[in-house]
């Protein structure tokens, strides 16, 4: 066939329309009324609600796997008070009871063989079950999403330094490091880092205020053995997880001139009370098995280094008298919290003086770079991996505990990869929101009730140490638990998760919220991030429907939605 100018052209109009069609339905896919960066317990939930909704939404996961922390291996779901949690998040708990009421679910133990530490209780008023596996979170968490009209978007972090758009106080794109781009009406940041509310211009802060900040008594250094709240109850600090008094902190016992051993820092623990920018511990949450068939051995990581573990020898060595008479309390011979999870699995937490929480090493963390950052996860990983074989291996470890810890190992079956380590690391705490109402722990005790509740809290103000350092002894001690009871229920702020409207008028912090250090650690429960991520996609459709800012709208009617919801507010 002849080939004219007029065919020509028309054939380069058509692939002209072509290419216009194609980037038309991509940026379609880049558009959505809700954006919600961060795939964790309190995103997902955001983005179920939001679709329930009609509302077009995309997730935006940084990395590779949905849940947080929830699917990373918190499978002993830290409550308070079951009765406080609705909505979505106590949907999602009856959906485990569902997925475990089938026998084919149950591989390496049978079901009756399986018994918690009394989350779970018998009997007809337990809709719920509340310990599980990290996989069979996953699958719980795809099977909520699948029949919903979500953009799930994997692998993409955001550009910290030039990805977020704004005009005026409204964000109106983000962009990740990639050159992706997603427009939309509401932005929430749903992470545990808080790097969106950060690049925003949101006001934020990082570490313990002093308790002289906000009428405290729990927040700042908290060296003390015994602190009195407020309301006059007692918190413990210094007696749990702390060492065996005269542990020596030294390379060479008895000599300052040879050094401080690793992980110790220069200096006392502070002034009780002083606000500072450390945080407390992180770690990970282990996922271990006994099952031969399913279980890694503790392997010993590459440039072990024996010394980083001294303080763990000696506080063994330092035992005056049978090794299980070290503590009063919890496992008396190794220094875990070995949570029995179905399946012959576990979730393992941190005890005892010294354990899995790598004190005083993750600093850095919430300011970091994502380069970093990865080194900060992958140091933890190595510390935890270099700690589980030294307790299951070491000829310095009593023999007692080797036979014990050896028993264990991480799972074949839980995650993606091949030594069964997990990618997610327990941040317990990083960025905190500063925005109109800060939560703090007059809140916990109930001196000050909210008056625009979006959910509730209901665990006990609960830090882990923040730093190592050498007592007035000479022995070593750790600083900054704290383990202090809340009475009862008490609502969160409307206001705590969303920024002051000067700042930013179409973004939502569901995790990173307004709070002081004592108060998050409250507050900072996977439950109560779900009921939060929920609150906040009510918000950011009422806004989009309105017309108004996230800041301004009329709380009666927000609250009469939330119940329409299933939210427990009082």
């Amino acid at each position: 066939m002849k080939t004219t100018p007029f065919l020509i052209a028309i054939l380069w109009l058509a692939f002209m329309a072509f290419l216009s069609n194609g980037c038309q339905k991509k940026d379609e896919r880049r558009t959505a009324d809700v954006v919600i960066y961060g795939g964790t317990s309190a995103g997902l939930t955001a983005a179920i609600q939001t679709a329930r909704f009609g509302k077009s939404v995309i997730l935006i996961e940084p990395g590779n796997r949905l849940g947080g922390l929830t699917t990373g291996g918190l499978g002993q779901t830290d409550i308070g008070n079951k009765q406080v949690i609705g909505g979505i998040a106590r949907a999602f708990y009856r959906n485990i009871k569902r997925y475990y009421a089938d026998s084919v679910n149950w591989v390496w133990q049978r079901r009756f063989e399986y018994k918690d530490g009394g989350q779970t209780r018998s009997g007809k008023n337990e809709d719920a079950m509340w310990t599980f596996e990290p996989s069979a979170a996953l699958k719980v968490y795809h099977d909520m999403l699948k029949d919903l009209d979500i953009t799930i978007v994997y692998n993409q972090r955001l550009n910290r330094s030039t990805g977020i758009s704004k005009a005026a106080n409204t964000i109106l794109a983000i962009s990740t490091e990639s050159g992706e781009t997603f427009h939309g009406k509401v932005f929430m940041d749903a992470t545990y880092e808080g790097d969106l509310l950060a690049g925003a211009g949101v006001s934020y802060t990082v570490g313990r205020e002093s308790n002289a900040q906000y009428g405290e008594s729990l927040n700042g250094v908290q060296a003390n053995e015994i602190a009195r709240t407020l309301q006059g109850t007692i918190s413990n600090n210094g007696v749990h997880h702390n060492f065996i008094d005269g542990v020596d902190p030294y390379i060479v016992k008895g000599d300052s001139a040879s050094g401080l051993l690793p992980f110790i820092t220069e200096g006392g623990p502070g002034i009780d009370g002083q606000g500072d920018n450390k945080i407390q511990a992180y770690c990970f949450r282990m996922t271990l098995t006994d099952h031969p068939e399913n279980r890694i051995p503790f392997k010993k990581p590459e440039n072990y280094d024996e010394l980083e573990y001294e303080l763990l020898f000696r506080n063994y060595e330092a035992a005056d008298g049978p090794i299980e008479e070290m503590y009063a309390y919890g496992d008396r011979l190794v220094p875990w919290i070995n949570s029995a999870m179905p399946n012959r699995k576990t979730d393992t937490n941190n005890q005892k003086g010294f354990s899995t929480d790598f004190i005083g090493q993750n600093w850095d963390f919430p300011e970091a770079s994502y380069k970093a950052r990865e080194k900060i996860v992958e140091r933890h990983r190595h510390y935890q991996q270099g700690l589980m074989w030294s307790l299951a291996y070491h000829p310095r470890i009593p023999k007692k505990v080797r036979d014990k810890v050896s028993q264990w190992g991480t799972c074949k079956d839980e995650y993606e990869r091949e030594d069964g380590w997990q990618q997610q690391l327990y941040i317990r705490e990083a960025r905190r929101m500063i925005s109109k109402y800060v939560m703090t722990q007059k809140n916990c005790e109930a001196i000050e009730v909210v008056e625009d509740p979006i959910g509730m809290a209901a665990y006990g103000m609960d830090s882990h140490h923040t730093k190592r350092y050498v007592n007035a002894k000479g022995y070593v001690s750790n600083e900054g638990n704290v383990e202090a009871h809340v009475k009862a229920p008490f609502p969160i702020s409307y206001r705590s998760i969303v920024p002051k409207r000067a700042e930013c008028d179409n973004l939502i912090v569901p995790v990173c919220l307004s709070a002081t250090h004592i108060a998050f650690g409250s507050i900072r429960m996977e439950p109560v991030f779900m009921v939060l991520g929920q609150s906040a996609a009510v918000i950011a459709c009422l806004a989009i429907d309105e017309g108004r800012a996230v800041q301004d709208l009329e709380y009666h009617r927000l609250k009469q939605v939330l119940i329409q919801e299933d939210q427990i507010l009082k």
